[in-house]
């Protein structure tokens, strides 16, 4: 249960300015997220991750040298914005495009996408890649429509690393092209979590029971099961990626794979261990060559009690960028350089075209004040209900749609009402 925040709707906000003044050597605050502290090297690709909070250290805290040079923060479990994502990758551009990477929810998606649109017409090369890597939430044959969990990392760390070597934008979203074909999780929980405010989890789980399957958003597993030893459990994670392997994958004898035991938020570190003894020895039995394992919270889910376990199937291309160095607040590898030195002089996050207010008519003005109160109405009918749309939505989502919309209604009543303040019209006001 989450128990420190002060407004539930300014957790996300709040969280993120801590965390930034928590970690200066590696980031800098801009509007919709955070930045390499030093600017991103010119020439070199700006790899741009993002989703909602509540994952940490997904996505924010994979912000550094060797993985990604921003992250852009959304709300609880919520996407960010495209206007958030296009700042974020304004701030990070290097001269040499943006990979927008993200896992495969359908708001990351219809953003981001929206964000590549409209940084290619600020000028900005872009392109994306949705992460697709938990097998139980969708068949082999329909693996597009799969949920980004864990795997996020191997396949982030790919993309960054072989931007660090100074590879183009289209050579660079291949490798995560080619990562994420390989790259298979599978995940167990014993209990839900619970959003900052809420008194209760988005789903429970029976005594001794355990659900399989789930997301990191507080999505029911597709099943239940008797609750396992920690070797049993081990064995339902290695032997249920192994029966998919990639397609260029014929066994797993003789294979190298990175290997990532996560905890989604309340399993101690210890008991990863004692699961991790056992998935090292199952996957020796089968074969497999583990190349520098990963067992600790990666991707989380606020404080659910879980873990999903990740394979990505290495070559020798993919072996040296997931053995190449990285410094992150959360994720550290290998030895770097000097540090680069902090560089204030960063492209702007906001254009100021987006935040002018040209001119407007008497009756322009006058009908702002219509499309205020219009908001204004919105914001106070979201606020009376956003408990019963959060209920709705964790009945087969992840609960977040009414902090979302509250924390949305109010925000764009507030813009609304500084921008009349400075005289805008009705159509300035509403955009």
């Amino acid at each position: 249960m989450t128990r420190l925040f002060n407004d539930p709707a300014a957790f996300a906000d709040e969280a993120l300015e801590g965390f930034a003044a928590a970690h200066r050597r590696w980031v800098r605050p801009v509007t919709g997220g955070v930045v390499r502290a030093a600017a991103t090297p010119a020439g070199q690709v700006a790899v741009v991750i993002g989703g909602g909070s509540g994952h940490y250290p997904a996505f924010s805290g994979l912000v550094g040298r060797g993985l990604a040079h921003g992250a852009a923060v959304g709300n609880v479990f919520a996407s960010p914005s495209a206007q958030q994502i296009r700042s974020v990758a304004r701030a990070a551009h290097g001269g040499a495009g943006v990979l927008l990477m993200y896992g495969n929810y359908a708001g990351d998606v219809l953003h981001f996408g929206q964000a590549a649109e409209r940084l290619a017409a600020d000028g900005v090369e872009a392109r994306t890649y949705a992460v697709a890597d938990d097998i139980s939430s969708a068949a082999p044959d329909e693996s597009a429509k799969r949920r980004g969990i864990a795997g996020d990392l191997p396949v982030f760390k790919a993309a960054a690393a072989a931007a660090e070597q100074g590879r183009s934008l289209d050579e660079v979203l291949r490798v995560a092209e080619r990562a994420g074909a390989r790259t298979r999780s599978f995940g167990i929980a014993f209990s839900g979590c619970t959003l900052p405010g809420s008194d209760h989890p988005l789903f429970t789980v029976p005594e001794a029971r355990m659900a399989v399957g789930l997301g990191i958003h507080g999505e029911p597993g597709i099943g239940e099961e008797a609750l396992p030893t920690a070797d049993d459990a081990a064995r339902l994670l290695v032997e249920t990626l192994l029966k998919e392997l990639p397609e260029d994958v014929a066994a797993p004898d003789g294979q190298r794979a990175a290997v990532v035991l996560n905890g989604l938020g309340s399993v101690k570190y210890e008991e990863l261990f004692v699961v991790y003894r056992k998935v090292a020895e199952l996957l020796g039995e089968a074969g497999v060559e583990i190349v520098d394992p990963e067992v600790g919270e990666l991707v989380t889910s606020f404080d659910m009690a879980g873990v999903s376990l990740t394979l990505t199937w290495l070559d020798e291309g993919l072996e040296a960028l997931w053995r190449a160095p990285a410094d992150t607040p959360a994720y550290r590898k290998g030895a770097l350089g000097t540090p680069e030195p902090e560089d204030d002089e960063r492209a702007p996050a906001e254009d100021a075209r987006d935040t002018a207010v040209p001119p407007a008519s008497d009756a322009s003005r006058e009908a702002a004040g219509t499309v205020l109160a219009a908001l204004d109405a919105v914001a106070g009918i979201v606020e009376a209900h956003v408990e019963e749309l959060g209920r709705i939505d964790a009945v087969a989502g992840d609960g977040d749609h009414g902090i979302g919309m509250r924390r949305g209604s109010t925000a764009a009543r507030s813009a609304a009402a500084e921008a009349r303040e400075r005289g805008a019209g009705a159509g300035t006001v509403l955009h």
